[in-house]
């Protein structure tokens, strides 16, 4: 955040690469006075001792952070035995330097120094090791969060094909056996297609929408299913366009519902369909008609678990730990149980 804070400064573009030494030019003020302090009781011409003790600061910390570089380039996070052993050698070097203060002449001048080159050799290690390991974080979690927006993005542009494609199936299906309900199926599958393409290529959309895209698809199968289907559903009138889900992410559960159940052999099939807003959740639960049954040669079938390992994938990155979801699957009954925080 702090480089961040720099690059984005208007100082940091004016000063560019010499920030750096201007804020060191500036650190070195309280450092010269600090020397100046402990060293008057001890030497009479102090000025140039104390000005030696700053530019040794200086050249130390810059000689510290450009050896190490070559060590903690690759780096990740901090390591704690090599980070434990220098804290505590910085910490004797402080003590070294405190409890020469009774001392007088060659001898503390000499014990001072000493101590203080390692520190603040020490000090500039350190500074290198925090300011490398930050940065090799802050890089590793920009790629995969670049890698994840890129798989959210090819998940969202296999949906619709997808969608497009069982849908085209089962067109090919009604107009062999029952082709007069063609062209009501055509005018809704147009209505669903242009909200896929064109309206739901946004991480999150209103809910709002999202409700209207659902109901469409439940009219389309209402009408290709016809008679066989008992459907019954409970869906909370959405108006608050604030309200924002993932889009094509509960259609998903929808579709395969109404699919596994037309594939039962029962005379009619149940599809049961409740969605509400609680709180800053939304809550959604289907439970359909299920059968288990070998459909090795159905063409249909052979893409059948695409649908839900999408949903895993999307819920992970859309909504981690945001989401709960339950799978319960009997012999003649398959539901779905799902929660999600609002966005």
């Amino acid at each position: 955040m702090i480089t961040n804070l720099l690059k984005n400064n208007p100082l940091t573009g004016f000063f560019g690469s010499y920030l750096y030494f201007l804020l060191s030019l500036l650190i070195c003020i309280p450092v010269f006075i600090g020397i100046d302090t402990y060293l008057q009781s001890a030497i009479e011409d102090v000025d140039a001792l104390s000005f030696a003790g700053t530019v040794c600061f200086i050249l130390c910390i810059f000689s510290g952070r450009y050896f190490s570089q070559f060590w903690v380039s690759t780096l990740k996070s901090l390591p704690k035995p090599e980070v434990f052993i220098m804290t505590t050698l910085m910490t004797i070097c402080i003590i070294c330097i405190l409890i020469t203060g009774n001392l007088h002449g060659n001898k503390r001048i000499l014990l001072f120094f000493l101590p203080w080159i390692i520190f603040c050799l020490l000090l500039g290690i350190m500074i290198k090791v925090i300011h490398t390991v930050t940065q090799n974080q802050l890089q590793e979690a920009q790629s995969l969060a670049a890698h994840s927006k890129s798989e959210l993005h090819l998940l969202q542009s296999q949906l619709s094909p997808h969608f497009l494609f069982n849908t085209l199936n089962n067109l090919y299906g009604i107009s062999i056996s029952d082709h007069q309900k063609i062209p009501d199926l055509l005018l809704k599958l147009a209505e669903l297609l242009r909200y896929s393409v064109y309206e739901a290529n946004e991480m999150y959309v209103p809910l709002k929408d999202e409700m209207a895209y659902i109901n469409n698809y439940i009219a389309f199968e209402k009408i290709r299913i016809g008679d066989r289907l008992v459907l019954t559903t409970d869906l909370e009138d959405i108006t608050d366009t604030q309200i924002k889900i993932a889009p094509m992410l509960l259609i998903v559960f929808i579709e395969n519902a109404f699919k596994h159940s037309k594939n039962t052999m029962e005379d009619q099939i149940f599809v049961d369909i409740k969605l509400k807003v609680w709180g800053n959740s939304i809550l959604f639960s289907i439970k359909n008609s299920y059968q288990k049954q070998e459909q090795k040669n159905n063409l249909l079938d052979k893409s059948s678990g695409f649908g839900l390992v999408s949903v895993n994938k999307r819920l992970a990155l859309l909504y981690p730990s945001e989401h709960l979801m339950n799978l319960q699957q009997k012999e003649i009954e398959y539901s779905v149980d799902l929660q999600l925080n609002t966005k």
